[in-house]
């Protein structure tokens, strides 16, 4: 966390680059390559997508060169939305952090908070799905409750009652940009954690709107990502450059007080 909030600080940037990598193994290779090191002045972390690796022969090899290679000053979210029972997680666990070196990592919470605390390592971050990007909805997570609200409200306070009691830790959140109505209403209910936004760009996100419901006081707690929009652009570095300073122009509007 504290690598977080000193690039988030150093660069005054809250764009997460995500690394979905597509095509043959050259174009992999040197495509990872490029976006990292044309990236790396612009990212205040970066999100390698676990599938895309483990798809491809040799990706965990690969998964492993690519971490090496992000600057060691930049947090590594490994994204494999990992969500078994607390004897597995502890192995997923283990994967994530002591071989291929991940800073953080996203977790499914549907099976309880045992899926989420082998994670929580002191010094490292975990975020917990709470409402998704992906269309349609998933019927689970917009299910009432008795009790009133939704499965990922309870989700959402979960998390927060965590990060709570885990002080060694931190627990944010991952919150899609496809409905920024949510976002607010998740930011209302979890006023200090960190949301992992995905959902801009490519998947047709409201970069402002979610912006203006998701930030913090200070005009920080959010790390808009992206990942094909920057993968598939001529130049890595410009397009992440782009989406950085849009981010800072809304960030102002949204934040007046944020130095």
């Amino acid at each position: 966390m504290q690598k977080l909030l000193t690039r988030v600080k150093t660069l005054n940037s809250l764009l997460c680059v995500g690394l979905d990598p597509t095509g043959d193994d050259a174009t992999v290779i040197r495509r990872l390559h490029e976006v990292v090191t044309e990236t790396s002045d612009y990212a205040a972390a970066f999100k390698p997508n676990l599938a895309f690796f483990l798809s491809r022969e040799n990706g965990v090899a690969l998964l492993e060169k690519t971490v090496r290679r992000i600057p060691s000053e930049i947090p590594v979210i490994l994204d494999g939305k990992f969500g078994d029972i607390s004897s597995t997680a502890e192995h997923y666990a283990s994967f994530a952090y002591d071989i291929i070196g991940a800073d953080a990592v996203t977790v499914n919470p549907y099976m309880g908070d045992d899926t989420i605390r082998p994670f929580a390592r002191p010094g490292k971050m975990v975020f917990s799905l709470a409402k998704t990007s992906n269309k349609p909805q998933h019927g689970l997570q917009d299910a009432a409750m008795t009790r009133g609200g939704s499965i990922s409200d309870w989700a959402a306070r979960l998390a927060r009652l965590m990060d709570e009691e885990l002080a060694d830790s931190t627990i944010g959140l991952v919150v899609g940009a496809s409905e920024p109505e949510t976002v607010a209403k998740v930011r209302a209910a979890c006023p200090e954690q960190w949301f992992l936004v995905p959902g801009i760009g490519a998947q047709g996100g409201d970069l402002s709107a979610t912006l203006r419901a998701g930030l913090r006081t200070d005009g920080s707690g959010l790390l808009i990502n992206s990942s094909r929009s920057i993968w598939q652009a001529k130049n890595a570095g410009a397009a992440a450059r782009e989406l950085m300073e849009q981010i800072n122009q809304f960030r102002t509007v949204a934040s007046p007080d944020h130095a």
